[in-house]
């Protein structure tokens, strides 16, 4: 395949020393031990892909353990409620994820018998699953020779073959997923394309900084060779992100605060937050919008300023603890207690400056309403 100057993106196989021997042989010897690798059943490497996604290995770990106890089976996640669902998620953020997998294990229940399809075409068709998860699950689990590549497999392969091709550009990535599954061994390819993956998260480091020393196949490395492994992947710069002021509200009524829920469309779709408003707010400005909704309020303490950048948007937050007499809640909102917090409402990590010690301060207000 070639760019717009006629050159060829990427080498082919034959112009490759073999790699997958010294791979495999590192990854045997240097695989993290992960419960999804321990265990890898469909349904484990499907949640466990899905989870990963944007997300790293150290801060999926305890989530997929939870999820795992609390939904063991495909049938489990079909049926589980929304609220429960977004509670098991609560902090992994890019929530259209869980609902893409929920999605799917309705499907599979319906439609396969509650059993993931051992072919990689099937598995496309399915919601959230896109070419790179079809591929893990479809090698990892099921043991067929297709690739699977994700940012980490794009990075080793461009150093590899010292490539200064943009790995954003669709043609390019084609092009380098042809080159993994011309490289992959047709008796483990589940395990190369794990051990692809485990190299460029534990070796071959983005960010300028791979460790070369520590490579089993730096000999066959054009991108070592040449020493301008540190300038590669060659990506594309970023579109700005969009930068948005908001108002955050913690309206707290003697032992509950008072929580809206968003769309079902959209950013943070159909979770439950703090109430909050575009623009920056002053305390009697916050206090005006409680008053609108009924409230009575009785103090006002600034909570201070964070911010939250989400792939496209940047929050730029102010906050406002705001406490009342209880007082019907408007609709769409409602009043949590510490407990429903802990167990029951999913808040979204963008907002945990302002949500990590709620349950403290509402014992708190509970305590200086006794007094």
């Amino acid at each position: 395949m070639k760019n717009q100057h006629g050159r060829e993106i990427v080498p082919t196989q034959g112009d490759l020393p073999p790699m997958a021997t010294p791979l495999l042989d590192w990854y045997d010897e240097n695989a993290r031990v992960l419960p999804w690798r321990q265990y890898p059943t469909p349904y484990r490497v499907w949640v466990s892909e899905i989870m990963l996604q944007q997300t790293r290995v150290q801060a999926v770990l305890p989530y997929f353990a939870r999820f795992m106890e609390a939904l063991p089976t495909i049938e489990a996640l079909a049926n589980a409620p929304e609220d429960t669902l977004t509670k098991l998620w609560e902090g992994l953020g890019y929530y259209s994820r869980v609902r893409n997998l929920q999605k799917a294990a309705r499907l599979v229940t319906a439609h396969y018998g509650g059993q993931l399809p051992d072919s990689y075409e099937e598995l496309l068709k399915l919601p959230g699953i896109g070419a790179y998860t079809a591929g893990a699950v479809a090698s990892i689990a099921y043991q067929i020779p297709v690739p699977a590549v994700d940012g980490n497999v794009l990075r080793v392969l461009a150093r590899v073959v010292a490539s200064e091709e943009d790995v954003g550009n669709p043609q390019v990535k084609k092009a380098f997923t042809a080159l993994a599954a011309q490289l992959q061994p047709q008796d483990r390819p589940g395990d190369f394309n794990q051990a692809l993956m485990e190299l460029g998260a534990t070796v071959c480091l983005p960010n300028g900084a791979p460790l070369c020393h520590r490579c089993p196949v730096a000999g066959l490395c054009k991108g070592y060779q040449l020493d301008i492994a540190q300038t590669l992947p060659v990506k594309a710069p970023k579109a700005p992100r969009r930068v948005e002021d908001r108002t955050v509200l913690a309206v707290i009524a003697r032992e509950k605060v008072l929580l809206c829920r968003r769309p079902s469309k959209g950013l943070l779709a159909g979770l439950w937050e703090l109430p909050n408003l575009p623009g920056r707010l002053t305390g009697r400005q916050a206090a005006e919008a409680v008053e609108s909704w009924g409230g009575a309020v009785q103090g006002i303490a600034p909570l201070g300023q964070s911010r939250h950048i989400f792939t496209h948007i940047q929050w730029e937050m102010e906050g406002y603890e705001l406490r009342c007499a209880p007082f019907p809640p408007p609709e769409g909102f409602v009043w949590a207690s510490g407990e429903e917090l802990a167990h029951r409402y999913a808040l979204p990590s963008a907002l945990k400056a302002y949500t990590r010690d709620l349950p403290d301060r509402l014992s708190g207000q509970s305590k200086e309403d006794r007094k």
